[in-house]
């Protein structure tokens, strides 16, 4: 895959509570910034406290005027369970990249019997079908192999900086800053692993 960076660049997260997408959305935006980039963001946590919705717009440009990102101009989808990704398609560019964590966590019309989940094929190919590139990882277990379940947004941001020509010791600072002292080593490890995680992953 070859990074690749404009002057501005679009980036929607999507996921359920307790995946750390504001975390994510966070270290995003102080990333952007340290580059340089005016940034900004917006959230809808919808019940995040109940395995709900949960996603997240980071704008980088040179001059940003809205924090919400229209229908069709997404840059970079990071999908951090594989149905979210399927539901915010509409907002993916004709050139736009889906990174998706294979995760599944089922809502509530699946888990009552009142809807089927899709399968993993069926979702990566309509990802495929929409997207210039698309990069599914098991996350989660990198996260669970690295100790903590919590680390999965650090391993997507991971894998997210392989597409941005910026460089790696502006996102390892970035990291920590925003974590606990104590978990600063394991994040570390955690971006490093969605870096590789990334490589060579269609």
């Amino acid at each position: 895959m070859t990074p690749s960076m404009t002057k501005k660049a679009d980036f929607l997260l999507a996921g359920v509570g307790g995946q750390g997408i504001i975390l994510a959305s966070e270290i995003l935006s102080d990333v952007g910034a340290a580059a340089g980039y005016d940034v900004k963001k917006s959230e809808v946590h919808g019940m995040s406290q109940r395995g709900g919705s949960v996603d997240s717009h980071v704008r980088w440009g040179e001059k940003v005027y809205s924090p919400v990102i229209p229908r069709g101009e997404v840059d970079y989808l990071l999908s951090f369970e594989m149905m979210e990704g399927a539901r915010h398609l509409p907002f993916l560019a004709p050139q736009g990249v889906i990174i998706v964590s294979t995760q599944r966590v089922p809502p509530l019309v699946v888990s009552t019997g009142v809807a089927a989940y899709p399968s993993a094929a069926d979702l990566l190919a309509a990802y495929r079908a929409r997207a210039r590139e698309v990069v599914a990882i098991d996350a989660l277990g990198a996260a669970l192999r690295l100790g903590r379940p919590q680390l999965v947004s650090t391993i997507m941001l991971g894998a997210l900086s392989t597409f941005l020509e910026l460089n790696e010791g502006a996102w390892l600072q970035v990291i920590e800053q925003r974590v606990p002292a104590r978990a600063v080593a394991m994040n570390l490890d955690a971006f490093q692993a969605g870096r590789s995680l990334a490589v060579g992953v269609v």
